[in-house]
């Protein structure tokens, strides 16, 4: 049977929750075996940029909730078109935060979609604190949070990601979120956008940077490791900076990449050969956002770069 998204899992008949539910890292080696496919969807939707007409007017409907429902539309649209060549969406949080409370509500359904399409939910808001308010971005994106009335849930996600910068107290309060609801953390490690270099690329010790990220995620692989062998510990990297991608492997053996930056920032997916942990193809989980929803055929350029990435794992 196949392995469910974990909050399809959680809604599944209880003789079944044990068979369904399973580590992230184990969910989504399933999934890519099962799809051939390596895709994650990235959900980045402007609002300013859909077209007036494609929610009908509503006496009195705010603006917010008339964006908010053309969001919805505009995300239901390419998950249905290219959902299928992918096993996971990622939808960026910031893009839907600014609508404010619809925004939310949109956030929910676009989750909800993704789900009902047996996709995986990676939510992107690079989140990072101090400890007491990291395990709150965890209750709120992973978790569930308890009150004198009962515990609510989060969004339901099925892993995030998370900044590092704040330290390893910080990190582990985000990673025992995770542990304790079978999902995943993606750390940023090196990013795909031009002033990471920067930065990420700096001597720390006489080593850069992005090294000592990657040894926070090797650190604590172990804890969010599944029966596949890999860790739902993972690694933001980035396709634009290909040159780092077979030393940083090296360091994180066990862990999943999440890559963005292929398309659009100029990363390309023959590059990424070295970021495969060998005869593992869900180690690689490359996000496309602009180079698929820009397209003329979404469900074409999907199955395009499921093709190419498949090729890679062979």
């Amino acid at each position: 049977m196949r392995l469910l998204p974990q909050r399809e899992a959680a809604r599944a008949p209880a003789a079944e929750a044990d068979e369904l539910s399973a580590p992230f890292a184990d969910r989504l080696a399933a999934l890519t075996e099962e799809r051939r496919s390596q895709v994650c969807l990235g959900l980045d939707p402007d609002p300013a940029g859909l077209p007036s007409d494609s929610v009908p007017d509503a006496d009195g409907e705010a603006p917010a909730e008339r964006a908010a429902t053309a969001v919805v539309r505009r995300c239901r649209a390419l998950i249905e078109r290219a959902g299928p060549a992918c096993v996971a969406v990622k939808p960026q949080l910031a893009c839907f935060e600014r609508l404010g409370a619809p925004g939310w509500r949109a956030l929910e359904e676009v989750c909800a979609a993704a789900r009902e399409a047996g996709l995986l939910v990676v939510a992107d808001g690079k989140r990072g604190d101090v400890p007491v308010t990291a395990r709150a971005y965890g209750q709120a994106l992973v978790g569930e949070t308890p009150t004198p009335w009962g515990p609510v849930s989060g969004l339901g996600a099925d892993a995030f990601t998370a900044n590092p910068l704040f330290g390893e107290d910080a990190v582990d309060a985000l990673v025992e979120a995770a542990r304790d609801a079978g999902a995943g953390v993606f750390l940023l490690v090196r990013t795909s956008n031009p002033g990471a270099a920067a930065i990420q690329d700096s001597a720390l010790e006489g080593r850069p940077l992005h090294e000592r990220l990657a040894e926070l995620v090797a650190e604590r692989a172990s804890l969010l490791s599944g029966e596949s062998g890999l860790s739902g510990m993972g690694a933001v990297v980035g396709a634009t900076a290909p040159q780092h991608l077979g030393r940083l492997r090296e360091l994180m053996p066990d862990s999943v990449f999440l890559v963005p930056g292929v398309g659009a920032q100029g990363g390309r997916p023959e590059d990424l050969g070295p970021a495969l942990a060998p005869g593992r193809p869900a180690s690689l989980l490359v996000a496309a956002a602009r180079g698929i929803a820009g397209a003329d055929d979404p469900g074409e350029a999907a199955e395009r770069l499921r093709d190419t990435l498949w090729r890679l794992a062979a």
